[in-house]
C-alpha cells in the first residue's frame, strides 16, 4: 500500500466526524488526495447494512447478527473503496475501524475478543490503521453532546453501563498498541484536538509527486 490509513475511535459524541472534515481540509489544502469515509457505510451495500444497524426497532437483534452485520459492511467498504483508495495513494480517513467492533461488540456486547479479532481480519483482508486515534471524554459528556445533536440511533438506547464498557475497551487498546494509538482528551477545543492530531499524522505523510516540469 503507498497511502496512508487513518482511523478515528471513540464513544458516542467524542467528535470524530467534526474532525475528520477539519483532517479532510487540511490534508486537501497541502495537495493530498483524502477520502473520507465511516463504518459501517461507505458504500450503498454498507449503508443499507448501516440502516439495519442504527435504526431502533422493536425485534431485540442478537449479539452475533450484529457482530455478523458490522462484518458484511466492512468487507464491502474495504474492497470496493479503502483498497482501492490506498493503492492509488490517498490519505483515507475512516470514522471507526475494527477497534470500535472490538469495543462495541467485544467489550459492549461481551462477544469474546479472539472471535472479534478474527472476524475483523477476515473482512479487513488484513488491511490495518497505520494511525489511530481514539477521542477519549466521559460517557455522560459523550451521550449528551451526541442528544444536542439529534442523535437517536440504537446504539443511544443503551445503558449507561453499555458505554462505560466501550469507554474501558478503547483504553485498554490504546494501551496494548501504543505505537499505532494514541489516545487524545476528547474534552479540550476542536482546534486543540486538531492540533495533537496535525502533529502526529504529518512526519507519517506520504511523498507527494513532483508537478509535471513544463516544456
Amino acid at each position: 500500500m503507498t497511502g496512508l490509513f487513518i482511523t478515528l475511535e471513540g464513544g458516542e459524541g467524542s467528535g470524530k466526524s467534526t474532525q475528520i472534515g477539519l483532517l479532510s481540509q487540511w490534508l486537501r489544502q497541502q495537495g493530498y488526495e483524502v477520502l473520507a469515509t465511516r463504518e459501517p457505510g461507505g458504500t450503498p451495500l454498507a449503508e443499507e447494512i448501516r440502516t439495519l444497524l442504527m435504526v431502533p426497532r422493536s425485534e431485540k437483534m442478537s449479539s452475533l447478527a450484529e457482530l455478523f452485520l458490522y462484518q458484511a459492511a466492512r468487507a464491502q467498504h474495504v474492497q470496493e473503496v479503502i483498497r482501492p483508495a490506498l493503492l492509488r495513494g490517498a490519505v483515507v480517513l475512516c470514522d471507526r475501524f475494527t477497534d470500535s467492533t472490538r469495543a462495541y461488540q467485544g467489550a459492549g456486547r461481551t462477544l469474546p475478543d479472539e472471535t472479534v479479532v478474527q472476524l475483523n481480519q477476515l473482512a479487513a483482508q488484513d488491511i490495518q490503521p497505520d494511525i489511530t486515534f481514539i477521542l477519549d471524554l466521559p460517557e455522560e459528556a459523550g451521550m449528551q453532546r451526541a442528544r444536542d445533536r439529534g442523535s437517536d440511533d440504537r446504539m443511544m438506547t443503551e445503558a449507561l453501563a453499555f458505554h462505560r464498557n466501550i469507554r474501558a475497551a478503547f483504553q485498554r487498546l490504546a494501551k496494548e498498541e501504543p505505537d499505532r494509538i494514541t489516545m487524545v482528551d476528547g474534552t479540550l477545543s476542536r482546534e486543540a484536538v486538531l492540533a495533537v492530531l496535525q502533529e502526529r499524522i504529518l512526519p507519517r505523510l506520504p511523498a507527494r509527486p513532483m508537478p509535471e516540469k513544463r516544456s
